[in-house]
């Protein structure tokens, strides 16, 4: 059988075999050690400030993998996929509101949902899609509601919420954003 490599994908020469130019297999992934979570998380955590979220995630991935309870890989995966929005043709914001109902912490999974929110509303903004005002208005505002929440229940001294609530309100007002004034009715069956 001739086969030659192009790129990353097999060509098989054989007329007779009906996998040419398919992906034939999975790659099976590499466990990591415990001991290695430490460094792992400052990777995942460098690759995010040097605008590459997507190893990111996959190094968190990894983490997550081996302790599905490591909060702060959690955390680290939940911000690598909102760095992604509006940069990704599909935005992952179920999976990152999923990832934040996860933290055990109520404030943290308060103030995570906020970000969440907050990120999705900027990105949409950002895009100058068609309603994307009114629509990121609403995504600010569950924002604020998700933070205010976080505010009641923060630890001393932690004002985090307070300034991503600031934020929001600020955005709506740079924008002059508003909720959307018409609401649909479905109509009436005769």
């Amino acid at each position: 059988m001739n086969c030659r490599i192009v790129g990353r994908i097999s060509i098989n020469a054989s007329t007779n075999n009906k996998s040419t130019n398919q992906h034939t297999h999975m790659f099976p992934l590499k466990k990591i050690s415990g001991e290695s979570i430490p460094s792992a998380l400052e990777k995942a955590e460098r690759y995010r400030l040097l605008n590459e979220p997507s190893l990111s995630e996959s190094i968190c991935a990894d983490i997550l993998e081996i302790d599905p309870k490591n909060n702060k890989a959690t955390v680290t995966l939940l911000l690598a996929i909102t760095d992604q929005f509006g940069s990704t043709a599909a935005d992952d914001v179920n999976r990152a509101r999923q990832l934040a109902e996860t933290l055990t912490d109520s404030y943290q999974m308060n103030y995570y949902s906020g970000i969440v929110c907050e990120r999705k509303g900027k990105s949409i903004l950002h895009k100058g899609m068609p309603d994307g005002d009114y629509i990121a208005y609403e995504w600010l505002r569950d924002a604020m509601e998700f933070y205010e929440s976080a505010e009641n229940i923060r630890p001393i001294g932690n004002d985090d919420s307070i300034l991503r609530w600031n934020t929001c309100a600020r955005l709506i007002s740079k924008f002059h954003l508003q909720p959307r004034t018409e609401r649909y009715v479905e109509p009436l069956l005769e």
